[in-house]
């Protein structure tokens, strides 16, 4: 017989597997031979100070449990209907994987490096604060999921679809803990293996990808998509373009526009990224437990609002660094991840304003007022700390009292940072409201409001500040059929999964108009 079963552990037991299976035994009555069991779901409850974990499992007596079907089974689809693919993100790999599942054959461009010669490139940003705006923390193999700390967790409420995403992870080459546990992580450091383990698939079933291949034009005809230009090269025919270009191919918006492509203004969220010792925040969390054996490192989330705006932490990272993620070399951008031990003495998260279009008074005239205020902070931040790459600084209370700090505790954001005065440097109507949220962060958790903690500025890519908009029944763009705005860049996803989920929504689409 086969049945799950909901306990309640402690951290120790939940690490302990002979107490399990011994507890799973007494809880169900069981003495026969033959027992089995795995893991389905695993959540730590930290609200008391009696920590708990819950946990469900599935348990077989007297058969043993069955073995799951292979997550994803490749077929040769070199001479299938073809979807061209713009972008090797996480959007862009799952509409390639899915397409080959659906029998269609995807040719992927990305105008970026694979993952190997990225990392000559990233390392550049670091050693000598240069910026190759085609090869950077955002573009690349992998997108900017490949360095933005594997959190595979999403709000959306689709479930098979968030299953199936992790499950395809896990087959290329994930650990099976992101099925398991309520919040998924695999690590920047893991990420770049599984990618090159896609693409490799994603080749061997007959598809293409194709690095260093820049969207330079797009043809439309009659409202229909007929082909796009590569590297300002020959053109290429094409019926069906999944547009995955992510939310900082500025260019890409630019381009549209050009050609008479509708774009909105839309909303985002723009701050700071804050820097706190790990152990501050896993005694906080952990009500005094540090470096505990039997819990992961603490994470945090904070959401209050300020003067009708919501200031909420964003990518939060415990045991992490802080990243170069600008992607011009006149401006400066932060951004967070985490190895897969998340050992780093460090932890970080967004802290960031919720910023309307209608904040704007030319909002439905000028898609780019969103887009056009990043920008503004970035390279404001840019001058600010010297032109460089360093990032503008200041301690916590600092930034509250209005005094530039003299000195800082040790960065974990690798290029630098330069003591200055955020109140001046941000907006002020950003800069008012976080301070507000500081405060109230400090009441909601004691402790956490210090000047040990380092803001660095600015958090400013939370999301795409322009929407490219789409039929929500076909997913085409409203006015050009064949062409089908993707993910993150579009405004229709935000993080790892959700894009990918989008991703492989738009391929189920194209698969209909295919089968007419």
């Amino acid at each position: 017989m086969i049945q799950t079963i909901d306990c309640i552990l402690t951290p120790e037991q939940a690490k302990d597997v002979v107490f399990i299976e011994k507890h799973l035994r007494r809880l169900l009555k069981f003495n026969g031979d033959i027992f089995e069991y795995r893991w389905l779901k695993r959540s730590i409850d930290a609200r008391k100070k009696d920590i708990k974990i819950n946990a469900r499992f599935e348990v077989a007596l007297d058969e043993e449990l069955p073995q799951p079907k292979p997550y994803f089974i490749p077929q040769n689809v070199s001479e299938s209907p073809e979807v061209v693919i713009i972008g090797a993100g996480p959007a862009g790999l799952f509409a390639a994987l899915h397409a080959i599942e659906l029998g269609l054959k995807p040719i992927v461009y990305e105008r970026g490096k694979d993952v190997k010669e990225r990392r000559r490139d990233l390392a550049k940003i670091t050693k000598e604060q240069r910026i190759n705006p085609e090869s950077n923390y955002c573009f690349g193999e992998g997108g900017a999921g490949t360095y933005s700390d594997g959190k595979l967790y999403t709000r959306s409420k689709k479930r098979g679809d968030i299953q199936k995403a992790l499950e395809w992870f896990v087959h290329f080459g994930a650990p099976e803990d992101i099925l398991i546990n309520a919040h998924p992580h695999i690590g920047t450091n893991k990420l770049p293996s599984i990618i090159v383990s896609m693409r490799e698939t994603i080749i061997q079933s007959g598809g293409e990808v194709h690095f260093n291949a820049k969207l330079t034009d797009i043809f439309i005809e009659d409202k229909r998509i007929q082909g796009i230009e590569i590297n300002n090269q020959a053109r290429i025919s094409c019926k069906y373009l999944v547009l995955a270009t992510g939310h900082s191919a500025r260019d890409i918006y630019t381009l549209l526009y050009q050609k008479g492509v509708q774009l909105n203004a839309k909303g985002f969220a723009l701050g700071v990224r804050i820097e706190h010792a790990q152990e501050l925040i896993d005694k906080l969390q952990y009500h005094g437990r540090i470096n505990d054996e039997f819990l992961p490192p603490a994470s945090y989330a904070l959401v209050t609002q300020v003067k009708e705006k919501g200031v909420y932490s964003f990518c939060m990272c415990p045991g992490g660094i802080i990243a170069p993620c600008a992607t011009e070399q006149e401006e400066v951008v932060t951004n967070g991840w985490s190895p897969s031990k998340r050992n780093n003495p460090y932890s970080n998260s967004g802290i960031v304003v919720q910023i309307d279009k209608e904040d704007f008074k030319d909002y439905q005239k000028d898609p780019f007022v969103c887009l056009n205020f990043q920008k503004s902070v970035e390279k404001a931040c840019w001058e600010a700390a010297g032109k460089t790459q360093r990032v503008p600084a200041q301690r916590m209370l600092d930034f509250i009292n209005g005094v530039v700090s003299k000195d800082f505790p040790r960065s974990s954001y690798l290029p630098g940072i330069v003591s200055c005065d955020l109140n001046i440097v941000l907006p002020p109507q950003i800069a008012k409201r976080l301070k507000q949220a500081f405060v109230d962060f400090g009441k909601k958790m004691p402790g956490y409001l210090t000047n040990d903690a380092v803001l660095h500025a600015p958090e400013s890519r939370t999301s795409s500040p322009i929407q490219i908009p789409r039929n929500p029944e076909t997913l085409e763009h409203i006015e050009i059929k064949g062409l089908y705005p993707c993910a993150e860049g579009a405004g229709y996803a935000g993080g790892i999964i959700s894009a990918g989920i989008d991703g492989m929504k738009c391929v189920e689409a194209i698969k209909k108009v295919i089968n007419l």
